[in-house]
């Protein structure tokens, strides 16, 4: 357990330590920008191209939605830290997943085969979770289903995603229009998902593993 922990750790450390020179060098190419810099300087040709696999696309998303593109810079560090922590998120939940199989195998109580199968069920529902959410967020910075990882995303989530919309969203839509206008233009179905998935998460953790630890850190 105490390794598991390290590696979460480790994997903590290195991620916070991207966002940091992210953030950084996001910030030193709007420096570079407000200062007229020479944009043949090799120190503003490797900032911008280090920086530009995401100032690039959010501009171009800020466009689509009629927005100065001057605050990319901004969204792109916002970008930065919602990506870092969807990172350690998914590193956490694969994580402490495994943790809680190696205590139920080493346990040797009489319901570890079930509480094996409620952990296992337990992760799976959580990245799950995490795979909608990172589709939402790639598709509002612009990602196109041309991206393999966004067509991969699209094909999982859409099984669940699909009949809400269809079932759930669409027949609520001309209500919500009544007293919510702006909720018309988007897709609320995300919403629901993740109310459906967090309602199964508390039924694992109330039956599977009712009296069993399901967060290890």
């Amino acid at each position: 357990m105490l390794i598991i922990q390290s590696i979460f750790g480790f994997v903590w450390w290195g991620v916070t330590a991207l966002i940091v020179a992210g953030i950084v060098l996001i910030l030193l190419r709007s420096l570079f920008n407000r200062t007229n810099a020479n944009p043949f300087k090799w120190s503003t040709r490797t900032v911008r191209r280090l920086t530009d696999p995401v100032i690039v696309p959010v501009r171009a998303m800020l466009m689509g939605f009629r927005i100065d593109p001057s605050v990319a810079p901004f969204i792109g560090v916002l970008a930065t830290i919602v990506a870092g922590y969807l990172l350690i998120q998914v590193t956490g939940s694969i994580l402490n997943t495994i943790a809680g199989v190696m205590y139920a195998v080493t346990s040797g109580q009489l319901g570890a085969p079930v509480a094996i199968i409620g952990y296992l069920l337990f992760g799976l529902v959580g990245l799950y979770t995490l795979a909608i959410f990172i589709q939402i967020i790639f598709s509002w910075v612009g990602v196109s289903y041309a991206n393999r990882l966004m067509r991969f995303l699209f094909r999982l989530t859409e099984p669940l995603l699909a009949p809400l919309r269809r079932h759930v969203t669409e027949p609520l839509l001309p209500s919500l229009r009544r007293y919510f206008p702006p909720v018309g233009m988007f897709d609320i179905s995300p919403i629901v998902a993740f109310l459906v998935l967090w309602l199964c998460q508390a039924a694992i953790a109330g039956t599977l593993l009712r009296g069993w630890r399901t967060q290890f850190f």
